[in-house]
C-alpha cells in the first residue's frame, strides 16, 4: 500500500507505464468516437457505414463515459449510412457486452471443477 509519505520514486515503473497506457488507450478510443452529426451536405459515400457502426459499437462503453463530460462526443452517429450502420453498431455492442457475460460463466465452471451437461437440472 502506498502511504502519503512514500516518495514518488518508490511507485513502480510498471504502475506508471500501466497508467500511461490506460490513458493513451482512452484518448485513442475517444478520437474515434461518433461525433454530434452536424455535417450538412455530406454525400452518401462519406456517411458512416457498417464498419464505422461496428467500431462505434465496440467502443460504446468508453464513448458513453466520455459523452457524460462533453457535448462533442456521442455514442451513436445520427447522420449515418442507414441500416448497415445500425447493423454494425448493434453487432459491436452485442459483442462487447456478451463477451463479458460469458466469461463469468466459464470462470464459475472452472472454479467448481465440474460442468453441467445440456438439459440437466441446475444444481441447488
Amino acid at each position: 500500500m502506498i502511504s502519503p509519505t512514500t516518495p514518488a520514486a518508490a511507485v513502480g515503473p510498471r504502475l506508471r507505464a500501466g497508467a500511461l497506457a490506460g490513458v493513451a488507450i482512452v484518448l485513442v478510443l475517444a478520437g474515434c468516437a461518433a461525433g454530434p452529426g452536424l455535417a450538412s451536405g455530406a454525400d452518401a459515400a462519406a456517411l458512416p457505414g457498417f464498419w464505422h457502426g461496428l467500431w462505434h459499437g465496440l467502443i460504446s462503453p468508453v464513448t458513453f463515459i466520455i459523452s457524460l463530460f462533453t457535448d462533442s462526443v456521442s455514442i451513436y452517429e445520427v447522420r449515418n449510412g442507414g441500416n448497415w450502420y445500425d447493423a454494425g453498431f448493434m453487432l459491436g455492442v452485442s459483442t462487447v457486452f456478451s463477451t463479458g457475460a460469458r466469461s463469468g460463466v466459464k470462470a464459475q465452471h472452472r472454479r467448481s471443477g465440474r460442468r453441467r451437461s445440456p438439459g440437466s437440472p441446475a444444481a441447488t
